[in-house]
Order: structure tokens, then sequence, then C-alpha cells
């Protein structure tokens, strides 16, 4: 019964967010995280992992930092209903560079990876590379399934504007993606949050066990890996950044080329998150405590 009248209440709030103008319905969501995430238990989270990770700020640089991180997440909320209607290519509010680099993953004839932090409103990533096409090959987004029913199938109900297969994590979901790299095809991931069986490498200075999926997947299939990020400019006008692709280390040792590569991936992240730490999922337990 709950979990019917969370789905209800959730497909009320996205339909309430769609009915809006996007400008709006961000400002709306900017507010709403601004007022409410201030409230949330995870607010002790996140402040201990801004301290840790930036330990020459000011209590005041600190607060101006979460202050930003609440309204960013708000408004990733309220644009939500919006993207899957958004023409990346077509629409002043994106500004996208390196849009050769997915071109050129479309067309290798290779198998690739593309990936993204959670950083401004990463959903508008795969947009970016997407609307890129035609792909004629398979494309699949990798997500982290959501622990209530009701908010996964709201995850799955807005991307259906993605024009990708959506694979949850999970040990199906590996052999999912086993087969589209085998085809050919494309996979976009979010590597920036913690796994407890993963590897630990550095992540802003400190160990952080880091999945070494994409390093993996990438060595064995010789993977074209593009690495990207969104920068929220103002309101909801974005900076979209595809980056040149990684090259795969091949030192001949394979379990240290999974090592060095998640390291370099983890470092790039950082490197954008440090340029707008305001716009990064702090909430996350990404170091152990």
């Amino acid at each position: 019964m709950m979990s019917f009248v969370a789905r209800g209440l959730y497909w009320l709030l996205f339909h309430l967010f769609a009915l809006l103008p996007l400008d709006t319905a961000s400002a709306v969501g900017g507010w709403i995280g601004r007022t409410l995430g201030p409230k949330l238990g995870v607010r002790k989270i996140a402040r201990r992992n801004l301290i840790a990770a930036f330990p020459d700020k000011t209590p005041s640089e600190i607060d101006a930092i979460m202050a930003e991180m609440w309204d960013n997440l708000g408004r990733v909320m309220a644009e939500f209903p919006h993207i899957g209607r958004m023409d990346m290519y077509g629409d002043p509010r994106f500004d996208i560079s390196g849009v050769e680099h997915a071109d050129a993953m479309r067309d290798d004839g290779k198998p690739g990876i593309f990936f993204t932090p959670h950083l401004g409103n990463w959903e508008l990533s795969a947009h970016a590379v997407l609307q890129r096409g035609p792909w004629t090959t398979p494309m699949a987004i990798v997500y982290r399934a959501a622990n209530d029913p009701s908010a996964e199938w709201l995850l799955r109900y807005g991307r259906k504007g993605l024009k990708a297969e959506m694979i949850a994590k999970g040990t199906s979901g590996a052999r999912r993606i086993v087969e589209v790299l085998r085809k050919g095809g494309h996979i976009g991931m979010l590597p920036d949050q913690k796994m407890n069986d993963g590897i630990s490498v550095p992540f802003f200075g400190r160990p952080a066990m880091t999945a070494p999926a994409i390093a993996q997947l990438a060595l064995k299939y010789d993977c074209y890996l593009l690495p990207g990020y969104v920068e929220r400019v103002k309101g909801a006008r974005f900076r979209i950044h595809i980056l040149p692709p990684i090259p795969l280390p091949d030192s001949g040792d394979r379990k240290a080329d999974i090592v060095a590569l998640t390291a370099d991936i983890n470092l790039r992240m950082e490197e954008w998150i440090r340029r707008h730490p305001g716009q990064w999922l702090w909430v996350h337990r990404r170091w152990p405590d």
C-alpha cells in the first residue's frame, strides 16, 4: 500500500515539475533544495566530507559550498522530467565542447565506454553523447538501482526519452554489459561512488574503495574510453565538456594497469569536482568513516 502511495506521490511531483517551464521548474527545485537540504541528516556526511577534502577552507566557505550543493541537487530533481525532451544541440541553454570526441567513438568501429561523475546535472551527459547519433551499435547506461521500488520506477519512467538501454548494477547487469561490449556497443557509467568490494585508490588525497569495472572492461575489450562532465553555469544553463579519450595503459601487467587506469579516472574526476565543488554529490559516503 505504501509503495502504491509513494509511487503516486512521485508521479504527481514529476508531472507538476514537467508542467512548469524548465527555467521555472529549476528555480523552484533550487529553492526546495536550499530550504529542505540543510535539515536532512545527510548534511553531516556532506560537511565531514568537505572538511576532509578541503582542510584549508574556512567554515563559511564550507557553508557556501553546501548551500550551492543543495541548490544544485534540488534543480537536478526538478529538471529531471524535462530531460527527455531536451534538444542538446538546438537549445542555447547548452554549450557543448568536444563533440568531435563523441563522434569519433561513434564511428571508430570499437566498443566504447563514456563516464561522468555526479556533477552539475549529470543526467545531461548521456544525452549529449547519444544525440550525436544515429548509433548503429547497442547503447546502454549503467546505474545503481534505487532501494525504494517506487523511486526505481520513477527513475526508469523519467529516463524513457533516453535512447539507450538501462542496466542496473549487479550480477545480471554485469553479464549484460559484457554482451553489449562484445557486440561493439557503448556503455555509459558514473564511477564516483563507493564500492565496498572495489579497489583502494586515492580520491581527494584519501584511500577510496573504487569500482575497477571501467578499467577492467576497457582493457579487456580495448575500448574507446571517453571522459566528460556537466558544469551548471547559471540556473538551467549548462556547459558540457566532452574530453579527449583516455589512452589505455599497456605495461604488460594487467593488474597494475587496472589500478593505474582506475587511479587516473579518479584523479580526473577530482580535478573537475575541485573546479565546481558546490555541484558534486557530497552527501554520499565515499570514504571510510
